[in-house]
């Protein structure tokens, strides 16, 4: 049964959709977002198509004049000058059409894919918190990346290729006609010979894929992570004062070696088509020189004939092979888009009978038989939990580090769903509501504060500019401590945060960020407030200070304090200690101190730090 469940999530990270549907696919985001590509298109494929014969028959006309001309002794160069200027103009119309129909057709195709891309970073914003955890999750999202992340390849490759296709199918039925005039043994010898190249190619493509690109996934992601770390100003200080320049070279060397012994297979198979489709090329060149001074010799063929039908027998054959290349590349890029739609489509079992959350300013929480464990883990991180959140009441939860209290917070925030048992929310399985509404009740506070490159407004309102209360910005900033800040800003709330995208962009000290990440919670006014050890950063006298002060700001709000320090244990109405993954006690304060348990005795190791300097002194 286990494999079937594994079978099954596989087809679900990958979809084979077929050339077909892909072509469709490509077709219709061309019509949703810039439809003016398609005349653009037709311009570019029947100029580009006239063109690549279009010199085989001026050759044959001049030629044809020359010879003329050559046996009348008037020796009237006339005619040839009518043709060069008319030539000339046709030539000059279709190159100007071709190369700025090129251009804005290039331009056009960048523009889709950049929509497209902000369509997989909308689906990848939207996906479930749990699932960009999962290794499989995150190679799926590479490669739907790198099937958008360049013009040759994936979605804006099979734009090149639809049009390219178009140009010889056009060019070739042109052609095609006067090489069968001349042989037609001759189109199927250099039809046969194309499809033995296409073949070649097409094996060559599919083993690029399946051994390079594919397995090149992992490699892209580490990549990243190396050259994110190596460049971010929050590791510089640990990379320079623990000497890690050579261990982290080291490392990314061995990554990028990875990657290259993989693109040099690459490079290899494609060394091995390139020798094959030359062999085929001189044949084919072969066969047309044979059959046209075979015509010379039996049938007396005029130079310009000659002429005339080697440059169509060199079209007909090139672009049957460019042809049946470019397929191939379709089926290139028709691989690499599957993997693009597979992201896109990927459906992560979200209900769509979700009941409205109810209308009321009381919300209660219960933890019923509540077990999680991480994906691939062996041992529950959060076992049997039975506990319930009051509306209006603090709870803290306490415990050493790894004890499960995080876990627990980013269930009661249904960042991860329960393995077994389940949380209710007024009586109602907290699945039964739609996740986004759901997370409007928490306004969370998380130890490790991103901060965003925008104004202190909008990092405080994590809203768009438009939307952003720029006053109420300032007010809970001032109210979460940050007042001195602000003071000290000459821009004040609308002072640009780091230095990213702002040269003279302001950075944060630690304590001031977990004090925005305070004034974030304030702002959005949430009925339920959760802080997951946010003031780290602070020694544990002013961390209690903080909180009784931050407590006294919500109000008659619900809220979670989580810790490892016990500082903000005794105002709260509830303390739940966490201790391997259990709750091993529960109750307030004093109730705790008297049972002479774990929380007594981690409260009497940590008293002496939230003792003011007067009362340790007495």
């Amino acid at each position: 049964m286990a494999k079937k469940n594994k079978t099954k999530e596989a087809d679900k990270l990958h979809t084979e959709h077929g050339i077909f549907s892909n072509i469709k696919f490509v077709l219709g985001r061309i019509k949703r977002y810039r439809p003016v590509l398609f005349p653009i298109m037709l311009i570019c494929v029947v100029a580009g198509s006239v063109m690549s014969y279009l010199w085989s028959f001026f050759g044959k006309f001049v030629i044809d004049i020359i010879e003329t001309q050559a046996l009348t002794p008037e020796k009237d160069i006339q005619p040839l000058i009518n043709l060069l200027v008319w030539v000339g103009i046709i030539l000059l119309t279709l190159g100007s059409l071709n190369s700025l129909g090129a251009n804005r057709f290039g331009y056009i195709a960048i523009d889709i894919r950049m929509r497209v891309i902000t369509e997989r970073i909308r689906k990848t914003l939207k996906m479930d918190y749990q699932s960009l955890e999962k290794p499989e999750m995150l190679d799926m999202l590479q490669k739907a990346e790198n099937s958008c992340n360049d013009n040759n390849n994936g979605f804006e490759g099979m734009i090149h290729n639809i049009r390219n296709l178009l140009t010889s199918l056009l060019t070739i039925a042109v052609a095609v006609t006067g090489v069968a005039v001349l042989d037609l043994r001759l189109v199927v010898a250099l039809t046969v010979i194309c499809i033995l190249q296409f073949l070649f190619f097409n094996h060559i493509i599919k083993r690029d894929k399946k051994e390079v690109w594919d397995v090149l996934a992992p490699s892209w992601r580490k990549i990243d992570y190396m050259e994110q770390t190596t460049q971010n100003f929050d590791y510089a200080k640990d990379i320079r004062l623990f000497e890690m320049k050579g261990w982290l070279s080291g490392k990314q060397y061995s990554i990028l070696r990875d990657k290259e012994n993989k693109v040099m297979h690459s490079k290899n198979l494609w060394i091995c088509n390139n020798i094959f489709n030359g062999t085929l090329s001189i044949i084919s060149n072969g066969l047309i020189y044979a059959a046209l001074i075979y015509s010379v010799l039996k049938s007396d063929m005029s130079i310009g004939n000659f002429t005339l039908f080697m440059g169509l027998a060199t079209a007909f054959s090139s672009n049957l092979t460019f042809l049946l290349n470019k397929i191939g590349n379709m089926k290139k890029c028709s691989m690499q888009i599957d993997d693009l739609r597979t992201f896109l489509d990927y459906d992560e079992g979200e209900r769509n009978d979700y009941i409205p959350l109810p209308n009321t300013d009381k919300y209660i929480f219960e933890f019923k038989n509540v077990s999680f464990k991480y994906d691939g883990a062996e041992d529950y991180a959060l076992k049997n939990l039975n506990l319930t959140l009051e509306a209006g009441k603090r709870l803290a939860v306490v415990g050493l580090n790894g004890a499960g209290k995080t876990t627990f917070i980013k269930l009661l925030l249904r960042l991860y769903d329960v393995t077994d048992g389940e949380i209710l929310m007024n009586g109602v399985n907290v699945k039964l509501y739609n996740k986004t509404e759901y997370y409007t009740l928490f306004a969370p506070v998380f130890q490790n504060v991103e901060v965003f490159a925008f104004p202190m407004s909008e990092n405080i309102s994590m809203k768009s500019p438009e939307k952003t209360d720029a006053g109420l910005s300032e007010s809970c900033a001032r109210k979460a401590g940050l007042s001195e800040k602000l003071d000290s800003l000459t821009d004040g709330i609308s002072t640009e945060l780091l230095k990213v995208l702002h040269d003279d962009g302001v950075d944060l000290s630690g304590g001031e960020k977990q004090k925005l990440a305070l004034a974030r919670a304030l702002y959005k006014n949430a009925p339920v407030i959760v802080l997951d050890e946010p003031t780290a950063a602070l020694d544990p006298l002013a961390e209690y200070n903080l909180y009784k002060s931050f407590d006294e700001i919500i109000s008659d709000k619900s809220a979670v304090y989580i810790s490892h320090r016990l500082s903000s244990t005794r105002f709260c109405d509830r303390i739940a200690m966490f201790k391997s993954g259990e709750m091993v006690e529960y109750g307030t304060h004093d109730e705790l101190l008297s049972k002479g348990g774990d929380y007594a005795e981690m409260f009497e190791i940590q008293a002496q730090y939230y003792k003011d300097k007067e009362e340790v002194s007495t």
